[in-house]
């Protein structure tokens, strides 16, 4: 009797991919926003403790008094990042942060810090997890100021 084990697990593969690409579709296709909720409370706190270890020494506990860094709370950061995407802020935040080891913080550290400057702006959080994936997260539009 020959088994089926190697279609089974190619149907199975082929069902992730093709749920992968329905939901990357989705996402093109319907354009969030900040004001939709995009985070989870709970994402944002894991968040706010990684900021505390690996970005506050230069932005400041309170995300303002760095000398010489932008701050990433108020008006000045909101209309840096105004009509940009999620995606934008999050590619630089993994990619250059922190500033003395860049590229050290994981795709979910950076999504968790990403959550948490969401939060501390006063943009409403939701039901599901900021996504780790560029892709995705630029499909959110930085809609700074609520229209």
């Amino acid at each position: 009797m020959r088994s089926s084990y190697p279609l089974n697990r190619f149907t199975a593969l082929g069902i992730l991919a093709f749920g992968s690409l329905v939901a990357i579709v989705r996402a093109q296709e319907s354009p969030r926003s900040l004001w939709d909720g995009v985070y989870t409370q709970e994402q944002a706190k894991r968040g706010e403790a990684l900021y505390g270890e690996r970005c506050a020494q230069c932005h400041g506990a309170d995300l303002m008094s760095g000398d010489s860094v932008p701050p990433l709370a108020g008006t000045d950061f909101l209309s840096t990042w105004n009509t940009k995407t999620v995606g934008d802020l999050f590619d630089r935040i993994r990619t250059s942060m922190p500033a003395d080891k860049p590229g050290t913080l994981t795709r979910q550290q950076g999504s968790d810090i990403v959550a948490y400057l969401l939060s501390a702006n006063k943009f409403p959080a939701g039901k599901t997890e900021l996504a780790t994936q560029s892709e995705l997260l630029k499909q959110i539009q930085f809609d700074a100021f609520k229209q």
